[in-house]
């Protein structure tokens, strides 16, 4: 790989744009991370697509804005519209644990230094950029806008908020993965669209004095004011929310607020692989800028030597944000796509021939769909496993075998490893696996693509604390651990299962810890390294319990450890010997 030149990435100053001969820029955007130039960043990603269609585009990574706003104003109105991303994770799970302690450090920033955004930072930037350019579109996006489109209980406050539009003075949000949306808001300003004829945009939400002249295809939520008096209210708002955003064909949502309405208008189109491939084959140099003068970035580190293969996961799990914010449906990149990638990782100077992971949200669901669409088309789950895999969908892991054979066999890979989470209950059940096939992809996996590790996420022992958190029976872990075990013998191989566990999750009380403490212990594997306290988000069903108190699709009371006390008590279980 050539020596790299400043102009190979977006410019981040007015000399960097004045380099390029530009005197004018049509979009620029801020983010909370460091701009690392790379497809597994969402302001790269936006900004290589925007520049794909011809725009000038800047990119203002972590602004300042504790001073007199000089980020703010230093590259002066864009022709076409802000665009505002809190990063990668939300600024709130970023800069608190679970027992709501400030962080030290912050895997997104250079240096691995906390500080370098504000709390709420999407709020933050936009209600900067209305205040000094009052006429300049805003469009919001990434993580943080998404999951807080809606009503959304906020854990650091603890209480609800209404949807981020109305503090944040926004003028648009993109919910979900976002390329293909601010393509169309930059065509349709650039071809002299008002904001008003953008609201017709699939993807999108906007505050709005007048309900769209379609709302009767829409799906009308109670009132942010409605709910705050009524958690039930509020439960029903998730059911509603949850069950329509698991179509293939979704609606939209209305939501009263303050006189106004949030609209959220649906989905975007079913993505196909070209769509996906997109955003991929971007001229990335897959780097961080230069101006962080080689200060080391975890994130960018943990990420440096891996190819992401699809978006997407229909696992359904109650604390997680991917399914809500990258959808339920699995789109992924052709084969063509991911094997170019590989060969620009090959390429870098400081590859070894060690591909760090070969995944995705969910790594061995690459391929799969239901076996008949139109039957998909109908369905509502939130789950396409939980609490048994549809019969519908084609769990054939064959297709992700033989993009692991071709991997493995290319030019300057000595080991492709798979370092994403797999869904073991897509092959195995309580007596075995499902199929020769599923049993072929495991013991392919084990001998050839683990590095010493495999980590999956059993997340809890108790039968009721599972079935909360929309996992699988613990019987299934151990059924993987005895496949896991009979095969790394079978190859001659020393290997760990490496299991991942979550304390205070809504059901889960002191005695269910003590029982979990006890079964891993009795297993020798009491050493535990992947345990989290559970942290409630935005636009999760654990969330929605943890607030609420009760189950909102049963109405069935549960045990929530709300006390910092009653939590750390039951995170301490995972560090006892006895």
């Amino acid at each position: 790989m050539s020596a790299r030149k400043l102009s190979d990435w977006l410019p981040t100053s007015k000399h960097e744009a004045e380099a390029r001969g530009w005197t004018e820029l049509d979009v620029i955007l801020f983010s909370g991370d460091a701009y690392v130039d790379h497809p597994a960043f969402g302001a790269a990603v936006i900004g290589r697509t925007l520049e794909a269609d011809g725009l000038r585009v800047a990119i203002v990574p972590q602004p300042n804005w504790r001073d007199d706003l000089r980020d703010f104003r230093k590259l002066g109105v864009p022709r076409l519209f802000f665009g505002i991303s809190g990063g990668c994770m939300d600024s709130m799970v970023n800069h608190y644990t679970a027992n709501k302690r400030l962080r030290s450090d912050d895997a997104y920033t250079a240096g691995n230094m906390s500080g370098f955004r504000p709390d709420y930072a999407v709020s933050v930037y936009s209600q900067i950029l209305k205040r000094l350019y009052p006429d300049v579109p805003v469009v919001i996006g990434g993580i943080e806008a998404s999951l807080r489109r809606f009503t959304h209980y906020d854990y650091w406050q603890d209480k609800l908020l209404p949807s981020i539009l109305t503090g944040s003075k926004a003028d648009l949000l993109v919910y979900g993965m976002g390329e293909h949306i601010i393509r169309k808001i930059a065509q349709g300003l650039q071809a002299g669209a008002t904001l008003q004829k953008l609201h017709d945009l699939p993807q999108i939400a906007y505050l709005s004095d007048h309900l769209p002249k379609d709302s009767e295809h829409y799906l009308t939520l109670h009132s942010y004011e409605s709910c705050m008096q009524d958690k039930r209210k509020f439960a029903e708002n998730f059911c509603r929310i949850e069950t329509e955003s698991g179509k293939l064909q979704a609606r939209g949502c209305i939501e009263p607020v303050g006189g106004q309405c949030t609209v959220a208008n649906p989905p975007e189109y079913y993505l196909n692989e070209a769509d996906v491939d997109m955003a991929f084959d971007l001229p990335y140099t897959r780097l961080p800028h230069p101006r962080y003068k080689s200060k080391h970035i975890p994130a960018f580190e943990m990420i440096k030597f891996s190819v992401n293969i699809h978006r997407g996961c229909f696992g359904g799990c109650s604390f997680c944000t991917i399914s809500a914010h990258q959808g339920r449906f699995i789109a992924c990149r052709s084969e063509q796509s991911i094997v170019s990638e590989v060969k620009k990782v090959v390429q870098m100077p400081d590859f070894k021939g060690y591909l760090s992971d070969l995944g995705g949200p969910s790594a061995n669901m690459y391929g799969m769909k239901g076996k008949e669409q139109a039957l998909c088309s109908k369905c509502s789950r939130y789950s396409c496993i939980y609490p048994r895999i549809c019969k519908n969908l084609d769990s054939n892991h064959s297709p992700l075998l033989a993009l692991y054979r071709k991997i493995r066999a290319m030019a300057g890979i000595k080991k492709v490893f798979i370092g994403s989470g797999i869904r073991y209950d897509l092959f195995l059940d309580e007596k075995g696996f499902l199929s020769k096939t599923h049993a072929e992809y495991f013991r392919e996996l084990v001998e050839h693509h683990i590095s010493g590790r495999l980590k999956v996420a059993p997340e809890h022992t108790s039968p009721k604390v599972l079935k909360a958190m929309r996992k699988p029976s613990f019987e299934l872990f151990l059924r993987l651990k005895e496949a896991f075990d009979r095969t790394n013998s079978t190859f001659h191989l020393q290997q760990q299962l490496i299991p991942y566990f979550i304390s205070s999750h809504p059901a889960c009380e002191e005695v269910d810890m003590r029982q979990l403490s006890d079964a891993l212990r009795k297993m020798r594997m009491d050493r535990l390294e992947q345990v989290q306290d559970f942290t409630p988000t935005p636009l999760t069903l654990s969330s929605v319990m943890y607030y609420c108190g009760f189950d909102p699709y049963t109405g069935e009371k549960i045990y929530v450890a709300r006390q910092k006390e009653a939590k750390l008590k039951q995170k301490e279980y995972f560090f006892r010997k006895k």
